[in-house]
């Protein structure tokens, strides 16, 4: 019998949302990889563990003592990892955290820097993705914790918000467009640099672009914060980005940061974790630092 993690993962997925494709859309997989690990699975206990039907996929009673033992492993996994935890002390421990795109580059080097400061001697690891991206590694449990932009809404995930995050429309410094007040109308004809599909911030730029009344004008997508700006900094376009990305830029007069109403609107920061689950001593220390921040580092 060879059984893995991942495929029980998998397949308690399958039996929880009662179809192949409601679990692939939980763990941001493909379906037919979905299939194929269930059927990986069912060779290896060579069991039939899922009637497939029009209706979804319902348990068998083979699948159903599976389901139950997988429960249990899962929460004895969880708490093998608080456990070892508590014993070795936080100063031997290893914080994994990740961030959406904006928040893990700006945010999050600077609160793990002074995290660092007062627990000195943990390992950590950083990881930069876009909203969806950072919703797999929690779900896969490759990571703990998580500071994404937005409220994530996902059954399988909770998030408390700790501080908000603002948006600002910026351009060139030689725009036209500076030192004005601006309506919607005085933007038309004008090209925005938006981030991929998929990101919070692309989420809030859309809003925005919405509410303008602008979700015609020319946009161009541009995958990370970094190359907006930089595209801004060119002549490419406007963006809508977060104004601590710019906040140099604005403060050196290479960006000008142009006065809209409606202002975009305020985004919350929130931190983000697998419901339910439990966290070591070093994942709860730097939680209990991030609730108290109320603003950015």
């Amino acid at each position: 019998m060879n059984l893995s993690i991942q495929g029980l993962r998998i397949f308690l997925a399958v039996a929880e949302t009662g179809s192949f494709s409601a679990a692939a859309r939980r763990l941001y997989m493909s379906q037919p990889s979905v299939s194929a690990h269930v059927r990986s699975l069912e060779t290896s206990l060579a069991a039939h563990l899922l009637d497939r039907g029009p209706a979804g996929a319902s348990l068998t009673p083979a699948g159903q003592v599976l389901a139950d033992h997988a429960r249990a492993i899962f929460e004895v996994m969880d708490q093998v990892d608080t456990d070892v935890a508590a014993a070795q002390g936080i100063q031997d421990r290893k914080l994994s955290v990740a961030g959406t795109s904006t928040l893990g580059s700006y945010l999050l080097p600077r609160a793990i820097s002074r995290f660092l400061n007062e627990n000195q001697g943990l390992r950590t690891e950083l990881r930069v993705g876009n909203t969806e991206k950072v919703a797999e590694w929690l779900i896969n449990r490759e990571v703990s914790l998580a500071i994404c932009a937005g409220e994530i809404d996902h059954e399988q995930l909770e998030g408390t918000v700790i501080f908000d995050d603002a948006l600002v429309l910026v351009a060139g410094r030689a725009s036209a467009l500076a030192g004005r007040d601006l309506s919607p109308g005085d933007l038309e004809g004008q090209r925005f640099l938006l981030r991929e599909i998929g990101s919070a911030t692309r989420f809030d730029q859309d809003q925005s672009l919405a509410e303008w009344k602008l979700t015609q004008a020319e946009q161009w997508t541009i995958w990370t914060s970094e190359a907006a700006r930089e595209s801004v900094r060119a002549g490419l376009g406007l963006a809508l980005i977060s104004e601590h990305v710019v906040a140099p830029d604005l403060r050196s007069g290479e960006l000008v940061r142009l006065n809209i109403h409606p202002a975009p609107r305020h985004r919350p920061v929130s931190l983000v974790r697998m419901a339910g689950q439990s966290l070591t001593p070093v994942e709860q220390a730097f939680v209990g630092m991030l609730q108290k921040m109320h603003a950015w580092p």
